[in-house]
């Protein structure tokens, strides 16, 4: 049971990491392509820690600390570099995209 959890989560990290770098690759302007990294990456990495901890966890028969603290590493990081490279971007008023632009 442990090994298709293991695989499912393993799994899902890949597709929302592939989505993500979909996402970088595609997007028109720099601010949609924040959310490429920041959100599909992160959860993909996470999920892909998960799985890595839960099975150190499992086959060392203690909690492995290494990937529990790069899963709140990641997650608490990510959002803060995103949310500070988008004001330093607004800052130098980095071109957008005419649909991207918040019209009233």
């Amino acid at each position: 049971m442990l090994e298709i959890i293991l695989a499912v989560l393993v799994l899902v990290g890949a597709v929302f990491t592939l989505i993500g770098s979909i996402g970088l690759y595609k997007l028109p302007d720099f601010y949609m392509r924040l959310h490429g990294p920041t959100k599909a990456t992160t959860l993909g990495v996470g999920a892909i820690l998960v799985a890595s901890a839960l099975y150190f966890s499992f086959k060392e028969e203690t909690v492995s600390l290494h990937e529990v603290l790069v899963t709140l590493f990641l997650f608490i990081t990510a959002p803060v570099s995103a949310h500070l490279m988008a004001k330093a971007s607004l800052h130098i008023r980095t071109r957008m995209e005419s649909h991207t632009q918040n019209k009233p």
